[in-house]
């Protein structure tokens, strides 16, 4: 189901991983462009990626690994981080939810 607004739509299923501790929803603007906005519980993950994505952090912190680096790196409001296409990274969200926003493309 969606929810269509003058601005796109809303996927109103929510997207569920990792046993509930990453959930977002899709959003698709009116010019196709497609986006999630969702929030990660304190975990580690590992999530792969098809597409390349902007992570744009909404509140919270989390620490980031990409695929083949070796370096942990910080990011929280107002901040993002580029995930290439085809590839993978590692999350870590301690204390508070992490909330973003995630550009594809």
């Amino acid at each position: 189901m969606t929810t269509t607004t003058l601005a796109g739509t809303v996927a109103t299923q929510a997207n569920v991983y990792f046993d509930g501790k990453c959930v977002s929803h899709t959003v698709t603007l009116a010019d196709g462009v497609r986006k999630s906005v969702g929030v990660i519980l304190p975990a580690a993950l590992t999530f792969n990626t098809g597409a390349p994505e902007i992570m744009e952090t909404v509140a919270g912190r989390c620490s980031i690994k990409l695929k083949g680096e070796t370096d942990w790196k910080s990011y929280g409001p107002g901040e993002s981080y580029n995930v290439p296409g085809d590839s993978s990274f590692e999350i870590k969200v301690e204390g508070e939810p992490y909330h973003y926003i995630c550009h594809f493309g």
